[in-house]
């Protein structure tokens, strides 16, 4: 079992954003128009959008509310004219930083995105310039209570891990982004499985320690990023030394 835990790394964005139900609200509703745009209304055959919708469930959205943004996404509904852009750059210490987004008015959100750059000791760069750095990968993180170790890594076998690995917070599995939704059903679909969290994720080929001094203000680049009403994601290649980590909650 092979490979650095990639979830400890950004455990913390996604307790910066999630924590507010209105920010996780827009975020998923956004995703569901944008799939349903670009590969049609019908989650059976646009495996985005099934995958959207169902985040949106595990975020407890309501079902009405899925329905319309569908529907907007579709056009049988009137709604903004969204587009997906991302953006690079560097954050203080010389992290990477990609920032997927979700926008009706991209000047506003360049503007803006790089305003926070700058305001946090980082600057926007072209686009390329560190998106080589990550690998998309299927991430699904299990609890470990209700497996040994043995058991684990025959699960993980039989869906199709092309990683796994044993981690602090639980069992890790990382498939290629293709396997992602089919890995996601049948970890469902097992009694044994408990599953902590799952996601699509951009994972660093490579790390960037940051020190006492720079820990908090990469921090606050991407927590200031999370928070922007266009901001879908932010991925970084930091990694906070676990002393460090507990006195900043990374």
């Amino acid at each position: 079992m092979a490979g650095h835990s990639k979830w400890a790394n950004i455990k913390h964005r996604k307790a910066a954003s999630d924590a507010k139900r209105s920010r996780i609200f827009t975020r998923v509703l956004k995703e569901i128009t944008v799939s349903a745009r670009h590969g049609g209304g019908d989650p059976a055959g646009n495996p985005r959008l099934r995958q959207a919708i169902q985040e949106a469930r595990n975020h407890n959205v309501p079902n009405d509310t899925i329905d319309r943004a569908v529907k907007k996404g579709t056009g049988e509904l009137e709604g903004q004219n969204l587009e997906e852009l991302s953006y690079e750059g560097y954050g203080p210490g010389g992290v990477a930083v990609l920032v997927e987004t979700v926008t009706d008015n991209k000047n506003r959100t360049v503007g803006e995105v790089r305003h926070l750059f700058s305001r946090y000791g980082g600057n926007l760069g072209e686009n390329g310039c560190v998106s080589w750095m990550f690998d998309k990968r299927g991430m699904f993180l299990v609890d470990a209570s209700g497996l040994d170790e043995e058991e684990f890594m025959e699960l993980a076998l039989e869906v199709g891990a092309a990683d796994f690995s044993t981690e602090e917070e639980g069992y890790q599995i990382l498939t290629a982004p293709e396997d992602y939704l089919s890995t996601l059903e049948q970890l469902q679909q097992r009694e044994e499985v408990s599953m902590l969290g799952s996601q699509l994720a951009l994972l660093p080929q490579n790390t960037v320690t940051v020190d006492e001094q720079t820990a908090p203000q990469v921090l606050q680049l991407v927590e200031a990023l999370e928070e922007h009403d266009d901001v879908q994601h932010v991925w970084s290649n930091y990694d906070i030394p676990p002393e460090l980590a507990e006195q900043y909650g990374g």
